[in-house]
């Protein structure tokens, strides 16, 4: 791991205690205003969302020394899972998700946690860059011997030079994204890595109005799921 990469894990780790010292103050108020209620609810939240970040990181050097566990693993309910965790989010933002899953569930080769994360931070940066009360899709389809879980935006268009990394399979480091604000691509950077270790291949597609980011995952040889 380079140089750079190992700052920033040691960073994450520093920000860890802080990030959750945040969390435990804004629960410890007592009866609050309504408006003053909404503020805790973003704090927590924000602070929820950054802690995940901060603990995906730090498991980037455990799993340099210990590859993931992988076994056959049914996509759909781990999708689920995630949209549940961040329907809310959605729902703040006034944006929609469009959910589309195959009628038969087939099993993927895959390590649960990692996919997660994955799945997460693709659908986390869509909140962030579909327009405004605009709609983010969600989807899995299988493509040959592989099963790809794709989310689209319709967001700014990604830049080519990161459209190019993701096309390569993975994001070299967390870098600005030009056209997208506020973005460090730090939810891209941990997808590729995490799915780089599941033995999976990140993607983009560039669209007019938008990008769709995939992960393709290899398809269990057990029997499908009905």
């Amino acid at each position: 791991m380079d140089v750079e990469v190992d700052g920033i894990l040691v960073a994450a780790h520093e920000l860890k205690e802080p990030l959750a010292t945040l969390r435990q103050l804004a629960f410890s108020f007592d009866e609050m205003s309504e408006p003053n209620e909404l503020i805790r609810e973003k704090m927590v939240s924000v602070s929820d969302r950054a802690i995940r970040q901060v603990n995906d990181l730090l498991k980037l050097r455990r799993l340099e020394s210990s590859l993931p566990e992988m076994s056959p693993l049914a996509v759909r309910p781990v999708c689920d899972e995630v949209i549940r965790e961040l329907e809310y989010l959605f729902r703040y933002n006034k944006r929609e998700l469009f959910v589309k899953f195959p009628g038969k569930e087939q099993l993927a080769y895959a390590n649960r946690e990692l996919l997660f994360s994955v799945v997460y931070n693709f659908l986390l940066n869509a909140v962030h860059y579909t327009g405004d009360e605009m709609r983010a899709e969600i989807m899995v389809k299988p493509i040959k011997d592989k099963i790809r879980i794709l989310v689209r935006d319709y967001g700014p268009a990604l830049p080519m030079d990161v459209w190019r990394e993701m096309q390569r399979g993975w994001v070299e480091k967390p870098t600005s994204i030009a056209m997208r604000p506020g973005s460090s691509g730090l939810g891209l950077f941990i997808a590729s890595k995490f799915s780089k270790y599941m033995d999976a291949k990140v993607g983009a597609v560039r669209h007019r109005d938008g990008t769709s980011f995939y992960v393709d995952l290899m398809r269990s040889k057990q029997m499908s799921l009905f």
